[in-house]
């Protein structure tokens, strides 16, 4: 299965935007263009709704006119009251106890990242033979999590490139 992150957004330097619809920055036309090369034909689609990945839909739409299907379980992760925030402007006594176990806890009013894993399972179970999910690096580490069986840790260690095709398949036993 291919997964592809949204390209560059114009969210400021160091905002908290996992639900925050922001717009595409610059660079993103030319990441667009390099998604678009890298594959060359698209038969079906499933994406996040957020505007940062239907912009990349619609590229897609336009050169091949895949079926295309929006799901909301592939929205990025709920950030709740900090959302649209600088991370600086975050309390740290916040971020610190949300930093101490980031898989059980939530931010106030947002998501614990297990629950972003088990809405990504239920989005990922009903894929069937989709040729191109566009989404969100968290999301894309859920997958990896879900159908690698990569830990929590190593999908964090690793960034999620903006508009790059990512195979994603289970491991051999």
């Amino acid at each position: 299965m291919i997964f592809m992150r949204h390209p560059i957004t114009d969210a400021p330097e160091g905002m908290c935007y996992g639900r925050t619809d922001v717009g595409l920055g610059a660079g993103a036309e030319a990441q667009i263009e390099g998604a678009l090369q890298a594959l060359p034909s698209v038969r079906s689609i499933v994406s996040s709704p957020a505007l940062r990945c239907r912009k990349l839909v619609e590229r897609f739409v336009l050169r091949d006119a895949p079926v295309v299907r929006f799901d909301e379980r592939l929205w990025e992760h709920g950030f709740g009251d900090w959302e649209g925030r600088l991370w600086s402007e975050i309390p740290r006594t916040e971020s610190e106890a949300w930093m101490q176990d980031l898989w059980n806890n939530a931010s106030p009013g947002g998501e614990r990242y297990r629950d972003v894993v088990a809405r990504v399972g239920e989005a990922i179970s009903d894929l069937g033979k989709t040729d191109l999910v566009v989404c969100h690096a968290g999301v894309i580490r859920a997958a990896r999590i879900l159908i690698e069986g990569r830990s929590f840790d190593e999908v964090f260690a690793e960034k999620v490139p903006f508009a790059t095709p990512i195979r994603i398949e289970r491991r051999a036993a």
